[in-house]
């Protein structure tokens, strides 16, 4: 029992009460107003208070292909350990931030169905979720919070009984503004008065009806107290609302069902009939249920899944309640809404939706923002990263490059086709993730992404890897998940993958795993040599020498030797032996070293300072160089070998000690990654090696 006393203890000290009680604050329509005066953006409408919980997470700027683009924070799901962070989405994200921004300020957007779409796994619904969940969070926090009202007998039993149904306090069941309850003629002037001298980054819109129910009671009570106003006020209560999804407060989620079993009025309410033998009339907004969706969610949010899944009769709604901020109960008028509407659909649905010439007038009301699948290896690795990571991947070894060589195939697959026969896929791969290739600027990846339309809108969804990555953790004979394994998962799930349309489309995903395991042994290769060599400033040294002799070279100079301090022709005997390394030929040399010359000063203008481990080619290039000079000190083919003498078995213990400390691998996968390379010496495929 004293344990469960300290448990108790331990939440009790964890409760802030003093926050419970701010969320749950309650008091007069005259202490409302004190608020608003003090904080008139308590009034804000849906998309205001949207765009203001986005922007309170902080934006940074970066330029991509030359284009700047804005990094909002609040993607990142900080505030939850990035459980549900978004990367490689940052472009799109503008896109939709820009509208949420254009409604807020009343341009016009905000009478728009937002529909996000995209291919299957895309991240249309986290971007939802996100949303929702920071307005949860936000209602919570002083800068988002936002009231409501209910109406209250105060002891009068004509009202409690006539007018509240035998209640002693009604809630406005649509969360509604309690400013509302101004008279419609008094109100702008009102709330001028309220807000003078403040200057506010909005025009705050208060020109809403009140709900069917609450007009009712307004009315009633006006009639008993003969349009006295004041003492109307005497029957509300303000209070404060948390936004929620899961108590239907501000937040609303619909999702299509079969076609038998829609019904629009899980959208705009229903009759309560129960109620009726209270109020005597199924017209009485009281024995109404305004608890459909789109009421519920006054105030905040209402997302649609497969948004064009639904019957005609619910986009009919979709209309209305778009451009005119009005829904259409059964048998009461039109009532206003004050919502975020958007939904998500993938391409086969928005493609019926083009082709229906009936659904014009709901296109034209439509914004659609394109979510494409991530084209970024960075970004698309670290969204394997955040599921399979040593902090949840306990009781086994994930291989370095696993997931970042899943997410190349995975990228691969949604690429098109580079136009130029000089450059390949992986090359096109690589300069959409910010690697640096001589002879391409950042005016040509524009180009190349212009030139790509349906480039992330097809390939391969992030799933498919998640689920292969997972099928291959719960192998019980395997300690270690190797890129081998993954790829060779990738492929043994292409049979049965349930989107590939052709045989043709599954030929070339094979080839792009071909292409995504030479890539794999091209890096494994490097990271053996590196451990090898393992001299950073050997590789800097030897890089900067290269340098200055092409330098002197291409501007018929001479260069000054570090050594002797005297000037001297350029070492062609040294650049050769590294250009050679990455085949460049005789006769190609000139242009190579011109390219180099070049990529290093559009670098300098760019404010940039030239690393080698930026420019892929010339890294391999030294890499491989310093290697063949101190191969000779170790040799790898041994391994192959049956005996290995103990100085040779003690300089690869060395080596595989280094990729163990250094690059993150186990001692069973540095042992694999060893025998791999030494298997290339063996067959002496020296060139492959090297």
């Amino acid at each position: 029992m004293a344990k469960d006393h300290d448990v108790i203890s331990f939440v009790q000290d964890l409760q802030q009460k003093a926050h419970y009680k701010d969320l749950t604050w309650q008091g007069t329509f005259q202490q409302y107003l004190d608020i608003v005066e003090e904080n008139p953006l308590v009034a804000r409408s849906a998309y205001q208070r949207l765009f203001d919980m986005i922007m309170m997470h902080d934006t940074y700027e970066y330029f991509d292909s030359r284009k700047k683009v804005v990094h909002y924070k609040f993607f990142d799901d900080e505030d939850h350990g990035g459980k549900d962070a978004l990367y490689g989405l940052d472009i799109p994200l503008m896109k939709l931030i820009n509208v949420f921004k254009s409604a807020a300020l009343g341009y016009g957007t905000e009478r728009r169905i937002i529909l996000l779409h995209g291919p299957v796994g895309c991240a249309k619904s986290t971007i939802c979720r996100l949303i929702k969940r920071g307005l949860e969070d936000y209602s919570k926090k002083p800068e988002g919070a936002l009231y409501s009202y209910h109406w209250v007998s105060n002891g009068d039993s004509y009202i409690e009984k006539e007018l509240l149904g035998g209640l002693h306090e009604f809630p406005c069941p649509m969360h509604e503004e309690p400013l509302l309850l101004i008279p419609e003629a008094f109100r702008q002037p009102a709330f001028r008065e309220l807000t003078k001298g403040k200057k506010l980054n909005y025009t705050l819109k208060l020109d809403s009806e009140l709900c069917p129910p609450c007009r009712y009671i307004f009315k009633e009570l006006m009639i008993k107290y003969k349009g006295d106003w004041q003492q109307v006020l005497n029957h509300v209560k303000v209070r404060r609302i948390v936004l929620s999804e899961k108590d239907r407060i501000g937040i609303g989620t619909f999702q299509p069902k079969d076609e038998k079993n829609q019904d629009s009025t899980e959208l705009s309410g229903d009759i309560n009939y129960r109620k009726i033998a209270i109020y005597g009339s199924d017209s009485d907004p009281r024995a109404f249920n305004f608890d459909g969706e789109f009421n519920i969610a006054n105030r905040g949010m209402i997302e649609f899944i497969e948004i064009l899944k639904l019957d005609t009769a619910f986009l009919y709604d979709l209309l209305g309640a778009t451009q005119e901020r009005r829904i259409k109960p059964k048998k009461f008028a039109q009532t206003d809404i004050d919502e975020v509407i958007i939904g998500h659909t993938n391409e086969p649905e928005f493609k019926k939706l083009q082709s229906n010439e009936y659904m014009e007038a709901l296109r034209d009301r439509t914004i659609k923002i394109d979510i494409p699948y991530v084209t970024k290896l960075q970004a698309e690795t670290k969204i394997y990263h955040r599921d399979f990571n040593p902090e949840r991947i306990q009781d086994k070894h994930i291989a370095p490059h696993t997931l970042k060589i899943a997410a190349l195939w995975s990228i691969l697959t949604r690429l098109d086709p580079p136009k130029k026969a000089t450059l390949s896929l992986i090359q096109k791969l690589k300069l959409y993730d910010g690697q640096m290739i001589p002879g391409y600027t950042e005016d040509n990846i524009k180009e190349l992404r212009k030139e790509a339309v349906r480039e992330g809108l097809q390939g391969i969804s992030p799933r498919y890897i998640q689920d292969k990555i997972s099928h291959a953790l719960v192998n019980e004979e395997a300690s270690c998940i190797s890129p081998f394994m993954i790829l060779q998962e990738l492929k043994s799930g292409l049979k049965h993958h349930t989107m590939l349309s052709s045989e043709d489309q599954k030929r070339r995903f094979e080839e792009l795993l071909a292409m995504a395991r030479h890539e794999y042994e091209e890096i494994v290769k490097s990271e053996v040599q590196r451990a090898i060599s393992c001299d950073e400033d050997q590789i800097q040294g030897l890089c900067a020498n290269y340098i200055d002799n092409v330098k002197s070279y291409v501007q018929k100079e001479r260069v000054r030797n570090r050594y002797t301090g005297e000037y001297e022709e350029a070492d062609e005997r040294l650049m050769r032996s590294i250009e050679e390394k990455i085949d460049i030929p005789e006769s190609r040399k000139d242009d190579f070293r011109r390219e180099m010359m070049n990529y290093i000063a559009s670098l300098a203008l760019e404010d940039k300072v030239f690393d080698y481990k930026s420019n892929d080619r010339l890294r391999k290039a030294l890499e491989l160089k310093l290697f063949e000079d101190q191969k000779d000190t170790i040799k790898l083919s041994t391994l192959v070998s049956r005996s290995i003498d103990p100085a040779t078995q003690e300089r690869l213990n060395v080596v595989k000690s280094r990729l163990i400390k250094n690059y993150g691998y186990c001692e069973l996968c540095s042992q694999d990654v060893l025998n791999f390379v030494a298997s290339i010496f063996a067959r002496g495929d020296v060139r492959r090696a090297s």
